[in-house]
């Protein structure tokens, strides 16, 4: 194996990044673009359970916490407690969303890119490099708290976390890039903006840390924008699918 392809498939083994065993696309039918009502509701029902899950986690942490002597734990426990649990939320996070979540990097590398556009493989290592700041981040937070896990800005986090993972089952998975549009803006760049704030607020290395992360969903949300535009500019929400679409005029 080369060099290369020894950090490709180290890096994507460690951000669980998959070559596609199908083509999952969702094969819009832009003759006549209709509303996908249920597609939307899917998106916002799994988005709300998983953050409602991803909190609820939050909460489960402090009060199994509770029960512990801390102060009789080893040095560095509660450290590597907080920094284990955050790298697991951090990188496993798809694993509370009820959407198909896979990670491949197939779908980028079938489209139209501009000139500017980072290499494919770029996108694993700057993600691993954004899931270290994270990490680091939530836990200088966390520890700023008084080590406690089920606090406002931490669960900011879980709901940037959320809207990251219903942004790549809309863009990686199913291929809307009309979709994907309103949602990286609205959802991880928003979200981002509203977290690195709090974070300031609460103690301003945590912000400074994380701010790497805004930087990079705000290329990423010029680059979504690119794709979309290079791509057939379709329309800016979920279309219905050509199947769906051939059924319904059967029926």
């Amino acid at each position: 194996m080369s060099q290369n392809n020894f950090v490709k498939s180290s890096v994507n083994t460690v951000m669980g990044v998959k070559d596609p065993s199908h083509d999952t696309t969702v094969q819009t039918d832009l003759a006549n673009p209709r509303w996908d009502k249920a597609a939307t509701l899917t998106y916002l029902g799994a988005t709300l359970a998983q953050v409602a899950a991803m909190t609820g986690l939050l909460w489960v942490m402090d009060l199994a916490l509770g029960y512990l002597d801390t102060a009789a734990l080893p040095q560095g426990a509660m450290t590597a407690i907080a920094c284990g649990f955050f790298a697991v939320v951090t990188l496993r996070s798809r694993f509370f969303s009820l959407l198909d979540n896979t990670r491949n990097s197939g779908r980028y590398q079938s489209l139209q890119r501009p000139g500017w556009a980072p290499p494919p493989l770029a996108f694993p290592i700057v993600w691993m490099s954004i899931a270290v700041l994270r990490v680091v981040s939530a836990y200088l937070v966390w520890s700023a708290l008084g080590q406690t896990f089920f606090s406002w800005p931490l669960v900011l986090y879980v709901i940037h976390l959320s809207l990251g993972d219903t942004w790549n089952t809309i863009f990686t998975v199913e291929g809307r890039l009309g979709a994907a549009v309103p949602m990286v803006i609205v959802g991880p760049l928003l979200s981002v903006v509203v977290l690195t704030m709090g974070y300031f607020r609460v103690v301003p290395l945590a912000g400074w840390v994380i701010l790497p992360s805004l930087v990079w969903l705000a290329i990423a949300t010029a680059l979504c924008i690119s794709l979309w535009r290079l791509n057939g500019q379709e329309p800016l929400y979920p279309v219905i699918s050509a199947v769906e679409a051939t059924n319904d005029n059967i029926l």
